[in-house]
């Protein structure tokens, strides 16, 4: 059977994706390209907020007319976090949808076919379970050639205020240290460039092995066992899980990139507190302190959230002059959004929706003239550089190193004219221009004054 699988949301629901399409193509199913030629259409959801679970469902509806009468399909399959949430809504909701599989159930989507094609899979079945690490295992085809995600555990301890992630995905479950190495071993041979480690919570991989958060340990194993040319990002630090052996073993280390992603989520130490976050100001600050510190030429990535119910003027005002502060190089914003089963939906002092939005503004605006200082600082330097697109007939190349993650940080754009460029290996590059979202390079090998 033909399959068309879309996996919509963040990159471990990627992850989830590529394993289910290797489950299905292992036991002698098909996956195509467009959902004209499919005869299974495979729908892999997000659901943190409402705006995910709306697109979820405008994607499924884009669907719907590849689906038999009016297509060629049979089957219409929703899995992950959408069936998780709202489970027999869906049914009432897109009548279309043959059935659902949950966060816990991605290794029935073979079984699940199988008994759709034959008449016997049960009718308005409901997720069971939630979260869970069963279906990751065997081989997988990532869905870029230079990368790959590799989600080291799943689910969620933490209990943000906010956050539907532990009820969605469930308590954080880590995966065996040896399979993660097994599998990273595999992604080198396929000719992957760049692995990059991710989890809700990445610096607490391990505390439910070990008693302690233990990245420390498996960052030990990847670095001693993978190719010299291998890169290692790690996305997803939470401030009070960053240990010194930690910081000394990425410090130590060729492959492991001096790039950290810490979502900080606020600066004022109320609001933290509200958030149900466990760090506070002053412990974010000496973590990053001791990461530039310890890690030269840091690219800090973080995200903030706005809005969050009690939020004062004096509380931003906090959030922005931290910001000032740090500077950090790349920089995400949310409002907040209320969602339902969370701790969040019940606090007082809600924030209008008007001022959240001019409060996001804010943040931009002020982050937007930081990334330009940061940028520019980085003309000059020279960088090993992947290439990950190229227009023919034209002379620029889509570009990252070390300082840019996939799909949430910009490329950098590079004019070479080197014919046959070896696109499956690094290059160095000089930055030669930049400005506020981008930089302009050029290959060594054409660099002149």
């Amino acid at each position: 059977m033909k399959f068309y699988l879309l996996s919509l949301g963040c990159p471990k629901n990627q992850v989830d994706a590529e394993y289910m399409s290797a489950q299905l193509s292992a036991t002698g199913h098909t996956a195509v390209a467009i959902p004209e030629e499919a005869d299974a259409l495979i729908v892999n959801t997000c659901s943190f907020i409402q705006d995910s679970r709306e697109e979820a469902a405008e994607h499924i509806l884009d669907l719907i007319p590849y689906k038999k009468p009016q297509g060629n399909a049979s089957f219409l399959i929703i899995t992950g976090c959408l069936p998780q949430m709202i489970d027999s809504e869906i049914y009432d909701a897109l009548p279309e949808v043959d059935t659902i599989l949950g966060t816990a159930e991605y290794d029935l989507i073979v079984a699940a076919l199988a008994g759709l094609a034959q008449g016997n899979w049960p009718l308005h079945r409901v997720p069971a379970g939630v979260g869970g690490i069963s279906h990751l295992h065997g081989s997988r085809i990532p869905a870029d050639q230079q990368y790959a995600w590799l989600k080291i555990g799943e689910g969620c301890s933490n209990h943000c205020t906010y956050c539907t992630i532990p009820a969605i995905r469930g308590p954080l479950v880590s995966r065996p240290l040896e399979d993660l190495v097994e599998e990273a071993m595999f992604l080198a041979e396929q000719g992957i460039n760049e692995i990059i480690l991710v989890s809700q919570d990445t610096t607490r991989y391990g505390e439910d092995i070990w008693q302690r958060p233990s990245l420390d340990v498996l960052l030990r194993e990847l670095d001693a066992r993978l190719p010299e040319n291998m890169w290692i990002r790690i996305m997803y630090f939470y401030a009070d899980a960053i240990t010194d052996e930690l910081i000394d073993v990425m410090a130590s280390s060729q492959r492991i990139l001096n790039y950290i992603d810490m979502p900080i989520q606020h600066a004022a130490d109320k609001v933290l507190k509200m958030m149900g976050r466990s760090e506070n100001k002053t412990l974010i600050k000496e973590r990053i302190d001791k990461l530039r510190e310890s890690l030269p030429d840091l690219i800090l990535r973080t995200t903030v959230m706005v809005g969050f119910p009690g939020e004062t003027e004096e509380d931003f005002a906090e959030l922005l002059e931290f910001i000032n502060e740090v500077k950090f190089d790349r920089l995400g914003c949310f409002v907040f959004s209320p969602e339902e089963g969370t701790a969040a939906i019940k606090l007082k002092g809600k924030v209008d929706p008007q001022v959240a939005a001019d409060r996001y503004n804010k943040v931009m605006s002020l982050q937007k003239e930081i990334e330009l200082e940061k940028s520019k600082a980085r003309i000059g330097a020279v960088l090993k550089v992947i290439f990950s697109g190229h227009a023919e007939g034209d002379i620029f190349y889509q570009g990252r190193s070390y300082g840019e993650a996939p799909e949430v940080d910009p490329v950098i754009w590079v004019a070479a004219n080197v014919p046959d460029l070896d696109l499956s290996r690094k290059h160095p590059v000089r930055i030669i221009d930049a400005d506020y979202y981008s930089l302009v390079g050029v290959t060594e090998y054409e660099y002149c004054q």
